[in-house]
């Protein structure tokens, strides 16, 4: 499968990595935010977003989808 050029999590504007909230980014390791968070089984367990790997990358991306400034 032909990707686009470029393509990766941490090119996308929905990555978060976690440094602008004061918390230490893990490696790589981000979260993506393009979707709500999936819901856990558990009736008091929280929502959670999926983690990425800032090389991962999906059929979302596009150049459009870069970070904003």
């Amino acid at each position: 499968m032909a990707t686009i050029q470029g393509a990766a999590c941490s090119s996308c504007r929905y990555f978060d990595d976690h440094k602008l909230n004061g918390a230490a980014a893990t490696g790589d390791q981000g979260l993506c935010r393009y979707n709500p968070p999936v819901s856990q089984p558990e009736p008091q367990g929280h929502g959670l977003w999926p983690v990425v790997a800032g090389q991962d990358w999906c059929g979302h991306f596009t150049a459009e989808q870069t970070p904003a400034e």
